[in-house]
């Protein structure tokens, strides 16, 4: 038995102190997300890095020891203090070249910083900043596909019109009054303009677009979607919108998000087959004797209805006329009673878990 006086090997004092250190020289990825870094002088840098997560710190100048991460393919500056002269260096840094995505996502930019060096640049993040011009873009390479220029003073769609490749494009919550240059992107899949001042959409036909978005613009009519026959995904909230067309092309469509308009009737939906979201809130509907039609082309898909502050909404048969929907379009669900009894019916899902009451 061990003597319990006698201190065990790795605490005995008359061993020599020991520091152990971390062999760095294998790590391909290196995290430092929310570390309050000042600097990176304390900090390590392999030379085989391919990702460098810079995340939520006070970095407000770049280590020129980045510039020799001659493997880095992911260098993200989000959430930091960096100006424009900060970045300016990351121009000038030719080694890194093949680098693939840069997040500059939520600093103290006020222009497009240059990128042109990055010749294979798939991902580009300047949101959040206070950029007032899309000037520069130009040089952003053209194997680019995925821009993001959210949250910032953008006010034209310009020099983007090179990016064939570009497959999402992010300019929600800028200054835009026009959609514009969109006629080359026959790759994009994900168009993202809320809160603009967009009047009228101008989408030039986009054959493979599967996800829009022009929430909280100035739009007055739907006319402008007949053409992208891909869309999955339409998302046009809190407009001016006082009548639903165009939707009948749409066969793909699977979310249709046309709440806080001026609607006053349900149309042109009885083709969309594969429809499983229909959000209708807070419009100026004020009947329900239509929407069994209205929807019959998706009763085999449709999982929800939201049609909450309408007129509509006020009529004693609103409850029943919900259950008759909800048993029309699925016939083995209805409404369950937690909803109809609750005083206030949110919405109708027919998710078939529920089973029947």
């Amino acid at each position: 038995m061990q003597n319990p006086t006698e201190l065990p090997p790795e605490t005995n004092p008359d061993q020599d102190d020991q520091t152990m250190e971390i062999d760095l020289s294998s790590t391909t990825t290196l995290d430092l997300t929310s570390f309050q870094l000042h600097d990176l002088d304390s900090v390590e840098l392999p030379s085989n890095l391919t990702e460098l997560d810079l995340t939520a710190n006070r970095l407000s100048k770049l280590d020129p020891r980045i510039a020799n991460l001659i493997n880095l393919r992911k260098l993200s500056f989000r959430q930091n203090l960096i100006d424009d002269a900060a970045i300016d260096p990351i121009s000038h840094w030719d080694s890194l070249s093949g680098l693939e995505e840069l997040v500059l996502r939520d600093n103290k930019l006020m222009k497009v910083p240059d990128v042109s060096i990055f010749k294979k640049l798939l991902v580009f993040d300047v949101s959040f900043n206070e950029i007032t011009s899309l000037h520069g873009m130009s040089k952003v390479s053209s194997t680019l596909k995925e821009l993001y220029v959210s949250k910032n003073e953008v006010t034209k769609m310009e020099e983007i019109d090179h990016l064939h490749e570009l497959q999402i494009l992010e300019l929600g919550s800028n200054k835009l009054r026009v959609m514009e240059n969109l006629q080359n992107f026959i790759n994009l899949q994900e168009l993202w303009l809320g809160r603009n001042r967009i009047k009228a959409m101008n989408l030039c036909g986009l054959k493979c677009i599967k996800k829009i978005s022009l929430q909280s613009n100035r739009l007055t009519s739907m006319t402008g979607l007949e053409d992208c026959i891909a869309l999955e995904e339409i998302y046009l909230s809190h407009n001016g919108i006082a009548k639903m067309e165009g939707l009948s092309t749409l066969v793909n469509l699977r979310v249709l998000d046309v709440s806080s308009n001026k609607l006053t009737s349900v149309n042109d939906i009885q083709n969309l087959t594969r429809l499983e979201d229909l959000w209708l809130n807070d419009n100026q509907i004020e009947s329900l004797e239509n929407i069994a039609d209205a929807v019959s082309g998706s009763r085999e898909k449709l999982t929800t209805i939201y049609l909450e502050n309408n007129p509509c909404a006020k009529s004693p048969n609103y409850q029943a006329t919900l259950r008759q929907i909800s048993v029309f379009c699925n016939h083995e669900t209805r409404v369950p009673k937690a909803f109809l009894n609750s005083g206030r019916v949110m919405m109708v899902r027919l998710a078939k878990s529920w089973g029947v009451d």
